[in-house]
């Protein structure tokens, strides 16, 4: 290191330490503002926080509080930067801040958001986060992003649904697939997934069936046989056809037999 760039630093770090220790409220501001501008996150960082207590109902607050909330962000500390936007739009609900904080609250939520293989509960915290920004702004030019956001996160849902729903015909829980595929066809009635889904169903109603006990049979396989036909007329070209006439024509056989079992039985 040169010793220009010494003295510099020097310099620099002077500065800053006489800052850290200024009362003057305006000339702490102007630094945090400019480390901020200059990206230099964590220099700003402890100033803005002493100034949130200091400026606490005077004029320059609002200024204090946005910044603040910008840098927990900045430095991808989501939770925090969430907590304080939102913050923000409760202390100062009549600014013109508070549209953008609200929206960057649910912003920082979808940051924390996982993989869908785990736990999705910031995931959801997301959305309704989103949502009450749809709900407060209607108009906002942000709406179409938030929207966006909304579709990109309910997605990430899906494939949770989706895996779990997977997991249980994988481990020959049947019964527990079905239910779950019912479940997730009512909440996502337009899902990418539903032809591969109403396919599942069939598998697991036949799968179910065929490992019943003698007297629920033959109901276990009509339900089969429904669902077959709702997926036929859904998807008639689906690539899934040929095992779902499978399904459907051994259950239709399955019913047939039984009943004339259960016929004959009933004449002796």
């Amino acid at each position: 290191m040169g010793w220009m760039a010494v003295v510099l630093l020097l310099s620099a770090c002077s500065e800053y330490n006489k800052i850290l220790k200024s009362t003057n409220i305006e000339e702490k501001y102007n630094y945090a503002l400019r480390c901020y501008n200059d990206k230099e996150y964590y220099k700003c960082l402890p100033i803005l926080e002493e100034l949130i207590g200091v400026t606490r109902g005077t004029g320059r607050a609002e200024d204090v509080f946005y910044y603040y909330a910008q840098t927990h962000m900045a430095v991808e500390d989501f939770y925090l930067a969430n907590y304080y936007f939102k913050s923000f739009t409760k202390t100062f609900s009549l600014s013109p801040r508070s549209e953008e904080c609200q929206f960057l609250a649910a912003y920082c939520s979808q940051q924390v958001s996982p993989e869908s293989s785990l736990d999705q509960t910031d995931t959801r915290n997301a959305i309704d986060e989103y949502q009450l920004f749809l709900d407060k702004y209607p108009n906002s030019a942000l709406r179409d992003s938030a929207n966006k956001m909304v579709y990109r996160l309910n997605n990430k849902l899906e494939i949770k649904d989706v895996d779990i729903t997977k997991q249980y015909v994988k481990t020959r829980q049947y019964q527990a697939a079905v239910s779950r595929i019912n479940r997730f066809l009512q909440e996502y009635p337009m899902s990418s997934y539903k032809e591969e889904l109403q396919y599942l169903a069939i598998l697991s109603n036949y799968e179910f069936a065929k490992g019943s006990v003698d007297e629920k049979k033959i109901e276990r396989y009509r339900a089969t046989i429904e669902t077959y036909i709702t997926f036929a007329n859904l998807f008639p070209q689906s690539r899934y056809i040929k095992d779902a006439e499978r399904y459907y024509e051994e259950s239709r056989s399955e019913v047939e037999k039984l009943t004339q079992t259960t016929q004959n039985t009933g004449t002796k």
